[in-house]
């Protein structure tokens, strides 16, 4: 049950969110997100974190939304992804608030607003061709292991091995930056893309919206989950 409608600036926007929470939904269908709604120019905007939960750690995924009204509020809560997904309404353009819900602990842990500095600038088109070697390599390698063999916890070790190494375009990032960025919907044809880091953050943004991931947690692997 929502307790409050918000304006979003038009249907795009809204077609768009709804977009990135089915995306988050399918990895986990008892997900949570993270919503902060600031004050900003031109107008208000609502920032949706969602955690991929493709390994030890996982990748944040970051999309914001245009909000409507020089009245509303911030706010900064933790709600259902499945609860918000069918809160919002495509057609008029609204997102419904549902009821809080308690936080998991990557909630409590998010990237920084600011002190951002960029590191690299590349396209889509140039990251893909690397990305779709990797999915392919990992197939390959996955299918030369004795089915009896084929462990969880081995595949994931696989992936890991595979997704952290440094993206061509930008090696300051791993490539699983990229990975999570391309299942999310971010890796759009054409779309510009750049890399930043603030202290043990890394970030690696997209018109779309962002990923972000920790260097200091261990074993930050993506997990098994190939591209969609």
């Amino acid at each position: 049950m929502t307790a409050a409608r918000l304006p979003l600036a038009d249907v795009t926007e809204a077609a768009d969110l709804a977009a990135f929470l089915e995306r988050l939904l399918r990895f986990d269908r008892a997900a949570a997100v993270r919503l902060q709604i600031v004050r900003a120019e031109p107008g208000p905007v609502l920032a949706v974190f969602g955690r991929l939960p493709l390994g030890s750690s996982g990748v944040l995924a970051v999309r914001s939304a245009r909000l409507l009204g020089e009245d509303v509020a911030e706010a900064d809560l933790t709600v259902s992804a499945g609860q918000l997904l069918e809160s919002v309404d495509e057609s008029a353009a609204t997102l419904g608030l549902p009821a809080p819900v308690t936080g998991p602990a990557w909630a409590g842990l998010l990237p920084p607003r600011s002190r951002w500095e960029r590191t690299g600038v590349t396209t889509a088109p140039v990251v893909l061709p690397e990305l779709q070697s990797a999915v392919r390599e990992f197939k390959q390698r996955t299918a030369e292991i004795p089915e009896h063999h084929r462990t969880r916890t081995l595949l994931d070790g696989l992936a890991d091995e595979i997704w952290s190494r440094p993206l061509g375009a930008m090696p300051e990032l791993p490539l699983r930056a990229a990975h999570a960025a391309y299942v999310v919907g971010f890796l759009t044809p054409d779309a510009p893309l750049t890399a930043h880091r603030s202290g043990s953050w890394l970030r690696l943004s997209a018109p779309a919206g962002s990923v972000a991931l920790r260097t200091v947690v261990p074993g930050a692997g993506l997990g098994f989950g190939p591209l969609r």
